[in-house]
């Protein structure tokens, strides 16, 4: 599997430490009802992210968000990719292909839950783990009906509530780890952004 291809399964966007250094000290952990409401608070979210890949290379570029469904990475040159979940599907761009993105189904992503309409981590066999280290809340979440996709790791801070980085764990173990900037949310994001048969026309172009 190309590394491309293995971004997808490990997706699920300063590094680590840096992105956290603000959050404060020896804050109470978080409920699972409290991150949930906090991830059904917003529709729309836009922000910048680094990605640290499992074989420790970094990533770089811009996450556009759009719930139910919708996600949106933009890769800064020199990689220069893309992905999108839209429709159901998640396809990703690689400028390297002459074939044209690659498309899986987003329900065999961990990032889809994330992107429910109704995220609920107070689910039956959802969440795996459920930490706090003083300063941000970790919950491990998978999905309940098939585990075999992976799990994702999300790090929130609190007062406000907000979420911070994820790390996603493929099947075999890999894991590549996602830091968000501040993100901005409630903005119009248009729904083009998000449609897989258009961004083919416009990346044949």
């Amino acid at each position: 599997m190309s590394t491309i291809k293995r971004r997808l399964f490990l997706l699920a966007a300063p590094l680590v430490m840096a992105g956290l250094a603000a959050a404060p000290s020896q804050a109470q952990q978080l409920s699972l009802t409290e991150l949930s409401r906090y991830l059904n608070s917003f529709t729309t979210a836009e922000g910048e992210f680094t990605q640290i890949n499992s074989d420790g290379t970094i990533s770089t570029g811009k996450i556009r968000i759009k719930r139910p469904g919708r996600i949106r990475f933009e890769y800064d040159p020199p990689e220069a990719a893309m992905v999108i979940a839209g429709g159901g599907q998640l396809a990703v761009f690689d400028p390297r292909s002459n074939t044209g993105p690659d498309r899986y189904p987003l329900s065999e992503t961990p990032l889809k839950i994330i992107l429910e309409r109704d995220v609920d981590l107070t689910r039956t066999n959802m969440v795996t783990a459920h930490t706090s280290d003083g300063t941000t809340t970790s919950v491990t979440a998978q999905d309940p009906e098939n585990p075999e996709y992976g799990s994702i790791q999300l790090v929130f801070t609190a007062d406000p509530v907000e979420l911070r980085q994820w790390v996603i764990t493929d099947d075999v173990g890999n894991q590549t780890t996602v830091v968000l900037g501040d993100l901005a949310t409630g903005g119009r994001v248009p729904n083009i952004l998000f449609n897989i048969q258009a961004e083919m026309r416009d990346w044949q172009n």
